[in-house]
């Protein structure tokens, strides 16, 4: 479980970040081969509370989020637990937080600190709203990015409509992959340089990023677009429509896969419909286009439409509750859902690399590690004699080792 493959492999990260933003750009990291080591407080990254569910007394949150990653737990707020990180520090490429804006520095571990003692390294921070501007110094979380994004006006059923937010926290996720981007990118500059540098992102800006399609919409007309269901701003037909049992994804936005949609429907005459001649009317007459396609959708059901829908060649596909979608064999074909097996946990599962590499693939080799697993093996790694570890360990300094 110790052999690394990938593009990183090389990168040596350290993780102080916490829940999810952070250690998403630590896990995207550590599944491209970087060695990630994750230092958690003495008693242990939050997520570790964040129960239920367990599976054998550890939270199914944790386990996901940290997989691929060792783990060590520092005081960081202690002489020696701030020694110690400054030594892991010394060699490292990469460094991940995700607290408040000036944490680090009343530690004397921000950046401009950092970077004197390692030239080379390169501080990710993950805020709610990055490390500049007005709201700097402001706590964010998930949905309350969303809301100032834009995301929960244009999500929902309707106008009119409570504001709802997206199911998965799209703005702490893509915030990770988003440093993660960053953090590669600057690694590169390193590579070739020598030198380090500040990668700064945040959930504000990640869930800015998902309104592409809304905010041309509004540069172009001056009019904020409302939330469509699962209705596309520009195109239709592009949403679910109920069948007999249940429902379907049809993706007919095109003026081909419109006229293969309608011979599939066996109502051929809908393509020269005025009203649906082309992209343009489509959007102008929505409302009446859906009202239109629902009842022939309801007639058979959503496997006899997939099958329709595939030999007709439009695109199209059932939506799938989680459980489904591990189970889809599309989806195992991609390892998108991987098997583990966890010291205390057992056999469990986790989310694949969603990224595949044809000449230094990454891999999902390593379960999410017990607080203070790797403090030894850590700490010998970076020149601490077996006798010093020990001591430390029992300074009862806050520096924790798995029994």
């Amino acid at each position: 479980m110790t052999e690394r493959t990938g593009p990183l492999t090389g990168m040596r990260v350290i993780e102080l970040a916490h829940i999810m933003a952070g250690p998403v750009c630590g896990l995207m990291l550590a599944d491209m081969g970087a060695d990630v080591v994750k230092v958690e407080k003495p008693n242990g990254d939050d997520t570790r509370r964040t129960v239920p569910p367990e599976v054998n007394g550890e939270s199914a949150a944790f386990m996901i989020m940290n997989r691929n990653k060792r783990g060590i737990a520092l005081d960081l707020k202690s002489d020696e637990g701030k020694a110690v990180l400054r030594r892991l520090l010394a060699d490292a490429d990469v460094v991940i937080e995700n607290y408040r804006q000036g944490t680090m520095e009343k530690l004397g571990l921000g950046f401009e600190d950092l970077r004197k003692e390692n030239p080379g390294l390169i501080y990710c921070a993950v805020s709610g709203f990055g490390r500049t501007g007005p709201y700097a110094a402001r706590g964010g979380f998930d949905l309350v990015a969303q809301g100032m994004s834009g995301l929960m006006a244009i999500t929902g059923e309707g106008p009119g409509r409570p504001p709802v937010k997206v199911g998965a926290p799209v703005s702490d996720i893509t915030a990770g992959i988003l440093a993660a981007l960053g953090c590669a990118s600057a690694y590169a500059h390193k590579l070739a340089t020598g030198q380090g540098q500040m990668v700064d992102t945040s959930l504000l800006e990640a869930a800015i990023t998902h309104t592409y399609w809304q905010s041309a919409i509004a540069f172009a007309t001056g009019v904020s677009p409302g939330p469509m269901g699962s209705a596309h701003p520009l195109n239709a037909p592009y949403q679910a429509f109920p069948t007999a049992d249940g429902w379907i994804n049809i993706g007919a936005a095109n003026q081909s896969n419109w006229e293969r949609l309608t011979k599939a429907l066996g109502a051929p005459e809908l393509a020269g419909d005025p009203r649906f001649a082309n992209g343009h009317a489509r959007m102008d007459n929505r409302e009446t286009l859906v009202a239109t396609l629902e009842p022939l959708f309801r007639k058979r059901t959503t496997e006899e439409w997939l099958a329709a829908m595939e030999a007709a060649g439009v695109p199209a596909g059932p939506v799938l509750s989680i459980m489904e979608m591990h189970e889809d064999p599309h989806v195992l074909a991609r390892e998108m859902v991987v098997p583990l097996t966890h010291p205390t946990a057992g056999p469990t599962k986790a989310i694949g690399l969603p990224i595949k590499f044809s000449d230094t693939p990454g891999k999902v080799a390593r379960p999410s590690p017990r607080l203070g697993e790797h403090t030894r093996e850590v700490l010998a790694e970076a020149g601490y004699d077996a006798d010093t570890v020990e001591r430390i360990i029992a300074s009862g300094a806050g520096i924790v080792a798995d029994a």
